[in-house]
This record gives structure tokens, C-alpha cells and sequence, in this order.
């Protein structure tokens, strides 16, 4: 398996932590502020927007936080101004890593992404290096007691959807991000209780780490990096064997 599903289960297994951190609701805030900036406050009209909303609500964030991080997109109220900016690079064994950040200051997240990178055996790479080694795809993750998976594929699959597949206690829905939405909508009008839906880059190929001390550093340079306030979202082609990852993990 690769990059994204295994870390989709460590995430999974350390989004409680992430929470109380707070960490997980300073990175939605972000999200809603800048999606109702750059394209307006109202959800029905802004796909972002309404995509950063349902995550925020899955999240189980207040709606008074949600209002206000929109307000402060629309400049209704007074707010940070962050920029959106992507980074690219490599890990360990010239793994490829994309980054999507949001800042109010981007030399300081520079100065931090290029630390955290050297200190685990990685560099910063020139934009587009490895971007096209990663698809856009829209993932929607549905836990294994909400719902049964020939229930899944005939809602996703009428709306869009091109594949289901089953991996550590929960289904992942795979599409076109066009169609998320339309997927999203019709399972909850199911009553398919959703634990995720997000726009993803999911890895073409997959660079193996074999030996323990870099699969090591690679887990531990996209903890880092996730938890640098200004790092939304760390993506990556690597794969570990399950065996190795247990071990690492455990």
C-alpha cells in the first residue's frame, strides 16, 4: 500500500489527539476563511467552501466557529490574511513530497518546511518536480459499521464515483473532484454517515523504503510537518511493508 492509505491510517488512529492539539480546527478555520474569500460566502456557490464546511462539521466544530471563519473571508470581520502556496521536494530514499500551505507569512513556513526536510535526510525541490507524480481525486471515508459496501457502490457509483476499496476499518470512495459533492449529498441523504470527504492528490507510483531508519524518518518528517500550523495538507509516494509500519507505529 502506499503513502496515502497507510498514512490515511495513521491519521485516522491520532485525529483524537489532533483535536485536542487543536491543530485540526486551526487548519479547517484556515481552510473556510481563505475558500470564502476567494470565492464568496455562500456554500451553494462555492464548492470549496462547502467542502471545508462539511469537514469542519464532521469535525464536529462548533457553527460559531464556521460563521466567523467565514465572515473573516468576506472581510465582514476582521481577520488574518493567509496565502495559499504549494511546496515540493523529497524525502528519504528521494521520496516525493507535495505540500499545500496556508500563511500569513512565507518565508517563515519556507524556513521551517527546509528544517524539518534536511533534519530527516529530505530537500526542497523546484515547483512541479513531482507534482505530476500525484492525481487530484476527491476521497469520501465511510467507517465499516456505517454502511455496508454493495450500498456504497450503488449511491457512488450512479453519482460518479470510479471505485470503492476497503482498508484499515473504513471504506475510501474514490472520484473526480467534480463529482464529490454530488457523491457526498447522495449518501447523506441515505443516511450513510460520513467520516471524511476532501479533494486528496493520490500518488501514481510508489517509492519503497526498506530499511528501517529511513521508513522511520519519513513517518516522523510528515508528523513534523502536519503539525506546523501553517502545513494544511503533506502528501507523499511512499510504501512501507505492513510489517515494517506496525513495528514503526507501535
Amino acid at each position: 500500500m502506499s503513502g496515502h492509505s497507510k498514512w490515511a491510517t495513521i491519521k485516522r488512529k491520532k485525529a483524537k489527539a489532533d483535536a485536542e492539539r487543536g491543530k485540526q480546527f486551526s487548519s479547517l478555520i484556515k481552510e473556510i476563511t481563505v475558500a470564502a474569500r476567494e470565492g464568496g460566502g455562500d456554500p451553494e456557490g462555492n464548492p470549496r467552501l462547502r467542502t471545508a464546511i462539511a469537514g469542519a462539521k464532521a469535525a464536529n466544530m462548533p457553527h460559531d466557529n464556521i460563521k466567523r471563519a467565514i465572515l473573516k473571508g468576506t472581510g465582514q470581520l476582521p481577520g488574518v490574511t493567509y496565502e495559499s502556496a504549494t511546496f515540493e521536494g523529497y524525502g528519504p530514499g528521494g521520496v516525493a513530497l507535495y505540500m499545500e500551505v496556508l500563511t500569513d507569512n512565507r518565508n517563515r513556513v519556507i524556513a521551517d518546511i527546509r528544517h524539518i526536510l534536511s533534519k530527516y535526510g529530505g530537500n526542497l525541490g523546484a515547483n512541479g518536480c513531482v507534482a505530476w507524480m500525484f492525481a487530484k481525486k476527491g476521497v469520501i471515508t465511510v467507517e465499516l459499521e456505517a454502511s455496508d459496501e454493495d450500498t456504497l457502490m450503488e449511491i457512488a457509483l450512479e453519482k460518479g464515483a470510479e471505485d470503492i476499496t476497503v482498508d484499515s476499518g473504513a471504506y475510501e470512495i474514490m472520484m473526480e473532484p467534480g463529482v464529490l459533492d454530488d457523491v457526498r449529498s447522495a449518501l447523506e441523504e441515505k443516511g450513510v454517515r460520513i467520516a471524511s470527504a476532501e479533494v486528496t492528490m493520490i500518488p501514481q507510483s510508489t517509492t519503497k523504503l526498506e530499511k528501517e531508519s529511513e521508513a522511520s524518518s519519513m513517518l516522523r518528517m510528515i508528523e513534523l510537518l502536519e503539525e506546523n500550523d501553517d502545513v494544511q495538507k503533506v502528501y507523499s509516494n511512499f510504501d512501507i511493508d505492513q510489517a515494517l509500519l506496525e513495528k514503526l507505529a507501535g
